[in-house]
């Protein structure tokens, strides 16, 4: 299905109260000179206060005050319009947060003074049985008790009504509550239970976004729910201000398929796109009302062409040296996911065997626990689809029963009684003997809800950061053991997703990706260059041994070393701060909720040592320096395959220049988009690009204007993607256009450190369709015909055909996006 109101491509914006709608207003016409058809905006309801990102909402009835409200937004609606610019919002349906003090959302406040009487209970997902009908509210310093003994919690009145408090903390009061009684008996009277915050992961009876407590999730299969939560958003569709929507973390929905054909119709089929990570080569699935997902699959192949498949034995060997054993990653996402699964979500686990208990009494508590965990654990994507009553299909059932497969072989020689395992497989699937329908099909549901919280805490935010062979590959949405896609392989996702998917969206960078696309790139390098790389660093682990102390290991040194030289220049404060984060996330030696001062002391002292050593400052910078073609190759190359492959491409805030960020929130850093205005300027007044950044807003500005000028050769109803054959495996060519022909062509170069070896591309040529072209990045023509790809990105002068175009710098960048020059030209 094609949908009318797809962007022809987007550019993401990250509001916060320190860049608002007004600000956004204000680069309106700087974003529609860049060739864009879409502005794509963070959440803008109201969140809570000073939210850097939006996705903690307390009231789905407003745009957010802290982004200038719904004066702004309308400002910003209609200068975009007026510059025939669209507008595509990120909706977040699973989740809202419980802010301080409470009662800045009123639907949970209700529910906590009235609890299951209140008209807003059924918004969100609580066991209200598991804590006898009251909700845990883990936020105490302490047990109740101590922290009562100490007089922390008080009682008092806020507009003219009894709460109780806990320093910022305001909880209502039941209605009819005796106010005279011991302050603890009160608080036993109440619809909430007060609890140390350590309890979370263990007795909390709500569903809540992966682990985060404070993000309570919301009921949206619920109609009067639905309807209340986005009536905001889709009035905006219906009215015209609004062209497209995203949607957040789907699988965290009791049911996706419903939910999108809710929003469907109540938005009378806008373009949708969902926040679907898939595995390997999962599908999306066929029959949602949705034009595909936010990209992370394309950027996986997209990527993947620009690493070299030969680096992976020397960089594993590499690996093993330094670390003293072999890493193996299908066992540390094993591990990591066996921790996840019996820690971090040990209480969405107790929800499910509760459930167990009830649809099948039969089976044993303890072994229904070690069964569930081991599916869980074994589950290697984020969910299957089932809805309660419809019957499973072959897919389901095989990914299940080899889930069980995967999960046995992490237990290290324990076995499980097979018969709870059939009775949960069952259960899983919606079939088989049930005590208790509505149970069974409600750990149907839960179950489903559970595998991506498993996945993505135990993978993307665990493994990830332990698996240390190419980091540039722990990517959300990412396959680490795979080094490198072929460009056969690429081919056939392109086309793939123009017969399946042709609306969906493509990216590089994200508000979630754990480094930039950039950084990513010149990470690729290590593969092309592993011996150099290996001699580096044993280098670089030699100059740091005034300043590396013992506690510090092997294993986390290598992964700094690598995301120094991803993402140098880098201050210390910015290094510091992402080095915490990710030693934090990998749980080897220290945790959020446990941290090591001393281990997080050496990691800091090692880290000084790096930026102020003048010695290790000039390594890495030779580094830098020695790799910057191949570097630039990465960069420009991938960014027009993006920017021109079947899909819609959306810009991440930032990345039309060189972006070194990494994970959140520093890539939620401040743009500078005075220095983008002005390198705009220049370059469309004919200057010479005068660095990689200048290079990439070429290429980018190049590729959105041909995309905004031909929408039809991408996005409309009769494009096309037909793969050209190079002759070289470092090139990738393909043409867009439409049933009658081709008119757009991608050349680029990929793995030159391997072309540079060879001596470059010799005499390989690339076959253009016949008649006459133009290169819109250097402003040459050419005919049609066999073109030497030295000439065309290889920066050699020849006699091919090629004017010479208005510049010998743009002639010379390894890539090409060439337009057929139409008649009347």
């Amino acid at each position: 299905m094609r949908y009318a109101s797809a962007p022809v491509s987007t550019h993401r914006l990250q509001l916060e109260p320190d860049f608002t709608l007004d600000d956004a207003a204000a680069l309106v016409d700087h974003l529609a000179s860049l060739g864009v058809t879409h502005l794509y905006l963070s959440p803008i309801l109201q969140a809570a206060s000073g939210s850097k990102h939006g996705y903690d909402v307390i009231d789905h009835s407003k745009v957010a005050e802290g982004l200038g409200g719904g004066a702004a937004y309308a400002r910003l609606v209609e200068r975009a319009h007026a510059a025939g610019l669209g507008i595509v919002v990120d909706v977040v349906p699973n989740h809202m947060t419980t802010p301080t003090p409470l009662s800045l959302n009123v639907p949970l406040w209700s529910v906590l003074r009235d609890g299951r009487t209140s008209p807003y209970a059924v918004w969100f997902d609580v066991d209200w049985d598991a804590q006898d009908g009251r909700l845990l509210l883990p936020v105490l310093g302490g047990p109740l008790e101590d922290v009562l003994a100490g007089g922390e919690i008080t009682l008092g009145r806020q507009d003219g009504e009894p709460v109780v408090r806990y320093y910022d903390h305001v909880f209502p009061v039941a209605p009819g509550t005796d106010l005279d009684q011991p302050l603890g008996a009160l608080l036993d009277a109440q619809h909430y239970r007060l609890a140390s915050w350590t309890v979370g992961d263990s007795e909390l009876n709500y569903r809540r976004f992966f682990d985060v407590t404070s993000l309570i999730a919301v009921r949206v299969e619920e109609p009067e729910v639905f309807d209340a939560t986005h009536e905001l958003l889709v009035e905006g569709v219906r009215s015209g201000s609004i062209q497209g929507l995203r949607i957040d973390h789907p699988d965290g929905l009791a049911d996706p398929e419903g939910y999108l054909e809710r929003l469907a119709d109540a938005t009378d089929g806008a373009w949708v796109v969902v926040e679907k990570i898939l595995e390997g080569d999962e599908p999306l699935q066929q029959g949602w009302k949705t034009a595909g997902t936010t990209g992370y699959d394309a950027m996986l192949r997209i990527g993947g062409l620009f690493v070299d498949p030969t680096g992976a034995m020397p960089l594993t060997r590499l690996s093993d040296e330094l670390l003293g054993e072999s890493q193996d990653l299908d066992a540390i996402v094993a591990k990591s996911k066996r921790w996840v699964v019996s820690v971090m979500l040990a209480t969405e686990v107790s929800r499910l065997v509760r459930l167990v208990e009830r649809a099948r009494p039969d089976l044993d508590e303890a072994e229904v626990r070690r069964a569930l965990e081991t599916m869980l654990v074994g589950m290697d994507r984020y969910r299957i689809y089932r809805r309660p009553g419809t019957e499973p299909t072959a897919a389901d059932v095989g990914e299940l029963e080899a889930a069980v497969v995967r999960g046995r072989e992490s237990l290290e020689g324990l076995d499980l009684d097979p018969a709870v395992v059939q009775g949960l497989v069952d259960l899983a699937l919606g079939r088989g003997e049930r005590a208790d329908i509505p149970a069974a099909d409600e750990f149907l549901v839960r179950f489903q809800q559970t595998c991506g919280p498993a996945m993505a805490k135990a993978i993307e935010d665990t493994a990830y950061y332990r698996y240390v062979r190419l980091v540039g590959l722990n990517e959300v949405g990412g396959d680490p053991r795979q080094v490198g896609v072929p460009v056969e392989a690429f081919h056939r996702f392109a086309g793939r997703i123009l017969d399946t998917w042709p609306q969906t969206m493509t990216t590089l960078s994200t508000h979630d990706t754990k480094r930039s696309e950039d950084v990513r790139a010149r990470l690729f390098v290590l593969a092309e260059r592993p011996e150099a790389w290996a001699g580096w660093v044993r280098t670089a682990r030699e100059l740091a041994r005034g300043f590396r102390g013992a506690e510090l290991d092997a294993l986390t040194e290598y992964f700094l070393w690598q995301t120094v030289v991803g993402a140098w220049p880098i201050t210390e404060e910015r290094l510091q701060a992402y080095a915490l984060k990710a030693i934090r996330e990998s749980k080897l030696h220290t945790r959020w909720t446990e941290p090591n001062e001393t281990y997080e002391s050496a990691v800091e002292d090692f880290l000084s040592g790096v930026v102020s050593t003048p010695e290790v400052v000039a390594h890495v910078e030779t580094w830098v320096a020695d790799t910057a073609d191949e570097t630039r190759v990465n960069v420009l190359g991938q960014k027009l395959v993006q920017l021109t492959m079947p899909g819609v491409p959306d810009v991440y805030q930032g990345t039309d220049l060189v972006d070194l960020s990494l994970v959140d929130p520093d890539n939620r850093r401040p743009v500078d988009y005075e220095d983008r205005r002005e390198r705009l300027a220049r370059l469309d007044a004919g200057g010479a690009p005068a660095d990689l950044s200048d290079e990439k807003l070429l290429v980018t500005v190049a590729a959105l204007r041909t995309r905004r000028d031909r929408p039809e050769c991408f996005t409309g109803e009769a494009a096309t993607y037909q793969p050209l054959p190079s002759g070289s495996d470092h090139a990738v060519a393909f043409g867009r256009g439409t049933s009658t022909g081709v008119d757009v062509v991608t050349v680029v170069t990929r793995l030159a450190g391997r072309l540079s070896d060879a001596g470059g591309f010799g005499d390989e040529s690339l076959d253009l369709p016949d008649g006459r072209w133009s290169d819109v990045l250097s402003g040459r023509t050419l005919g049609g015909g066999s073109v030497r790809l030295a000439e065309l990105v290889g920066g050699e002068a020849g006699d091919s055909g090629l004017d010479s175009g208005r510049d010998s710098e743009r002639n010379a960048l390894p890539v090409a996006l060439l337009v057929r020059v139409r008649d009347d030209a």
